[in-house]
């Protein structure tokens, strides 16, 4: 049996909890530390897990030959240059960080020390998508005609977290964004269009809802559809139509039943993307583990997050001003 790859993890918020328990029991990694701002927290879920918890980052880094970034987003670029410089190979939830420069500084400085850097987009990973992408690039789809994909939450989360999300379209729609380029290719247009449903939202200038418009060089189209609250479920879907088949994944439901009595018929919905995602989240950190091991390059790199990002930029421009924003793949925004 390969040995499982140690991976020291630092973010223990919710989105960390899940990689910690991922990792507790993967079958190509193991979890070796943990760390969080909180040291009450570390502790908690160290003993929980039966694994070290250590003080601070630097600890973590001399824990274990590669490191987990689940913290705030303010943090990831600094942690990554810190890690890689270190020589240490970097799973880092997205995105890198909210201003570019300091981005490409973190993918430069991971990318000249020769360490994997893979960044959290999980659909990439995700059973479902995998075997559309396949048979997508495979050519069994044809020419790709329309694409269109919904991610919609059941109810927004904490205004704290909002404070410090970036906005909606480099937190929600970004996802979106990456599974774009990823199915179809690259994106030369966005126009968005948003509005908060929520008063709560435009209090602080962002919004709950939006729909973004995507023209690719390959000429096809995109829809993207998202909600902070949809309040009845969880939903991540996606659409692609092409000149030989359509292609589509969907997966609301935990069981494939339903309960019909006298006039109705009722079916389960989930409720997070904890639940929607589990084995994608999972199969992530497998495939970081087999990059380090074989030295192949991470599936969802820097580069990939930087362009997705570059597309979220671009629909923030346009939600603002209202008109379509041009796309240069090589340097972001044109």
């Amino acid at each position: 049996m390969t040995a499982r790859l140690p991976v020291a993890l630092a973010g223990l918020g919710r989105m960390g909890r899940i990689h910690a328990a991922n990792l507790a029991r993967g079958s190509a990694v193991r979890l070796a530390a943990v760390h969080d701002a909180d040291p009450e927290v570390a502790r908690s879920v160290g003993e929980e897990l039966d694994v070290p918890w250590v003080a601070t980052f630097d600890d973590l880094i001399d824990a274990a030959p590669a490191v987990a970034i689940s913290t705030p987003t303010g943090t990831h670029a600094e942690l990554i240059v810190a890690a890689a410089e270190a020589g240490k190979h970097v799973f880092c939830e997205k995105p890198i960080s909210l201003d570019r420069a300091t981005a490409v500084a973190a993918v430069e400085a991971a990318e000249k020390a020769g360490v994997v850097l893979q960044v959290g987009f999980h659909r990439r990973f995700d059973p479902d998508w995998v075997v559309a992408a396949e048979r997508i690039h495979a050519g069994e789809l044809g020419e790709v005609t329309l694409f269109r994909t919904t991610l919609r939450d059941m109810n927004p989360p904490n205004p704290a977290f909002l404070a410090h999300s970036g906005g909606f379209f480099a937190d929600v729609t970004v996802h979106d964004l990456d599974v774009a380029r990823w199915l179809v290719g690259e994106v030369v247009e966005v126009t968005a269009h948003g509005a908060a449903s929520d008063p709560a939202f435009a209090e602080i200038g962002d919004i709950d809802t939006a729909v973004v418009v995507l023209r690719f060089a390959n000429g096809a189209l995109g829809v993207i559809d998202n909600s902070r609250s949809a309040r009845y479920g969880y939903e991540c879907s996606t659409e692609v139509m092409g000149t030989l088949a359509t292609a589509r994944v969907d997966g609301a439901h935990r069981h494939n039943y339903e309960w019909r009595t006298p006039g109705w018929a009722s079916r389960d919905l989930l409720s997070n993307f904890g639940e929607r995602h589990r084995l994608a989240y999972i199969a992530e950190l497998e495939a970081f583990a087999h990059s380090v091991g074989s030295g192949e390059p991470a599936k969802v790199d820097g580069r990939a997050a930087l362009a997705a990002f570059d597309l979220a930029a671009a629909a923030e421009r346009s939600y603002r001003t209202g008109l379509p924003v041009t796309v240069d793949g090589r340097n972001g925004l044109s």
